[in-house]
């Protein structure tokens, strides 16, 4: 059964995420692309290296192209962000990628794109599900047995044009590099490390910054479907490598992106990992005080609450919304917000596409660079002064589908917490259950939309209290971390 999460569609290989359930959400997606006459627009689809991705898009353009539906497939590995842009440029109604994005190897899965390059809302991605229950009343896989004749073939259909491969990479890059500033950074000679995690990022991110003059090393640059064995998700367990590498060979700045590169992960010229919200903090406080813009921030529920600090500073507003970047790319227009972003390493900025992307974010990093005339640790060092040191930890914990009714019962229906040492401001339950303290610090615990996860997130001033506040909340439910 095809469901949608947080971030689009994700599986296990071979148990979910097989031909049949594919070729239903691509009849599914036809189907109502015919009932919103867009079918004559076509739809664009693009895949990642996971195991089956190419398979995938082959399986569904067999649908789309059957059903009359124009079809331009991106026929080779490809970033997420260059979907949602070939979407927004060429006006389409509807793209699709697919990816699990971060998630382990075993995963994968389809994201669905609407008109303006935006991730598939929840009315939108809840209309597709209303329209998978026709798909599955017409899906006929054997059509020989059912006294039909077969499907067009995929070769066939690329043959009469029904399928058009190509290859937008380049205005995609060209776009990136129209708007970031590249006269600063060719006059620094930057030394960049590039760790793709495996996945598709880097001939985007080595064509931009080759343009820009940086020299550039690579680390974990091959084809891998298992990812290394580690999870394709830049975090501070995943790049330990790139922090040795980038102290080794005395590199400005270490680049990581996760599977389908529409997450950041940043190592510092101290070999220091750079965690997403100091990231979006820091483009925030770019934006602001170097570049001279001025316009709110807009950030997910569980992410940093420095990024309000610097709005107020500047005399901004920052807006709060649910984990998911539908969310934040939906807030963003409405408040005409200049940046916005998530604590898992996804953000975008204003007058870019409207969802992530790890390219233009790392571009936009090392700009800042080179405009401000400072290194990564020293912007660091002046905004922890500005603003002050906040510590967040984070943790999750896997669950049986029995234990998640009963911390789902005890958190979201019966609304009980455990004793909490610091005075409660409010409780917020619009996506899992946040406690907002008056001293500035806040918890939240939710289930993850992408993975079966539940997520506990503590910001406080001093590390101790975050790491209590969260083994409270693990004790109180009865928790054990993995």
């Amino acid at each position: 059964m095809v469901t949608f999460g947080t971030g689009g569609w994700r599986a296990i290989i071979g148990e979910e995420f097989t031909k049949e359930n594919i070729q239903k959400l691509a009849l599914a997606v036809s189907l109502k692309m015919k009932a919103e006459k867009k079918e004559k627009e076509g739809i664009v689809i693009g895949y990642d290296r996971r195991f089956l991705s190419k398979e995938a898009v082959i399986w569904a353009c067999e649908i789309f192209g059957n059903q009359g539906i124009r079809v331009f497939f991106i026929n080779r590995s490809s970033p997420t962000p260059l979907i949602m842009f070939y979407v927004m440029k060429h006006r389409l109604s509807y793209g699709m990628m697919v990816t699990a994005s971060h998630n382990p190897a075993i995963y994968n899965g389809i994201k669905v794109f609407t008109y303006g390059g935006r991730d598939a809302d929840e009315s939108q991605t809840g209309n597709i599900e209303e329209y998978l229950m026709e798909a599955e009343n017409i899906y006929q896989p054997n059509q020989e047995e059912s006294g039909k004749m077969p499907p067009t073939s995929y070769l066939e259909l690329v043959k009469k044009g029904i399928v058009e491969e190509i290859n937008p990479l380049n205005e995609y890059l060209d776009n990136i590099i129209s708007v970031i500033d590249m006269d600063a950074i060719r006059s620094r000679d930057f030394r960049v490390a590039i760790d793709p995690m495996y996945g598709v990022s880097l001939t985007a991110l080595s064509t931009i910054l080759s343009v820009a003059r940086c020299t550039i090393e690579t680390i974990n640059d091959r084809h891998d479907t298992l990812f290394g064995g580690k999870m394709p998700a830049p975090t501070e367990q995943t790049l330990r490598s790139l922090q040795n590498y980038v102290l080794d060979r005395y590199c400005d700045i270490g680049i990581a992106t996760d599977g389908d590169a529409d997450r950041l992960g940043v190592i510092d010229d101290q070999g220091r990992y750079l965690h997403a919200n100091n990231i979006l903090v820091m483009l925030y406080y770019y934006l602001l005080k170097y570049k001279g813009w001025r316009g709110p921030a807009v950030r997910s529920l569980s992410t940093t609450h420095v990024l309000d600090r610097v709005a107020e500073s500047f005399g901004q507003k920052c807006y709060e919304v649910p984990v998911g970047f539908k969310f934040v790319s939906a807030k963003m227009q409405e408040t005409d917000a200049i940046i916005g972003g998530e604590s898992s390493g996804g953000l975008t900025v204003k007058g870019h596409i409207h969802g992530k992307d790890g390219i233009y974010a790392a571009s936009l990093l090392i700009e800042m660079m080179a405009v401000s005339g400072k290194k990564l640790s020293e912007i660091a060092a002046d905004i922890r002064r500005e603003y002050g040191a906040i510590h967040m930890t984070e943790r999750d914990y896997r669950f049986t589908t029995g234990e998640k009714e009963r911390i789902n019962r005890i958190l979201m229906l019966d609304r009980e917490l455990p004793q909490l040492p610091f005075e409660i401001k409010k409780i917020s339950y619009e996506d899992g259950c946040k406690v907002y303290f008056k001293n500035g610090g806040w918890v939240i615990a939710r289930f993850s939309g992408t993975e079966p996860l539940l997520r506990i997130f503590c910001e406080m001033e001093a590390e101790a209290d975050s790491v209590s506040v969260c083994s409270l909340f693990e004790e109180y439910l009865g928790l054990q971390e993995g």
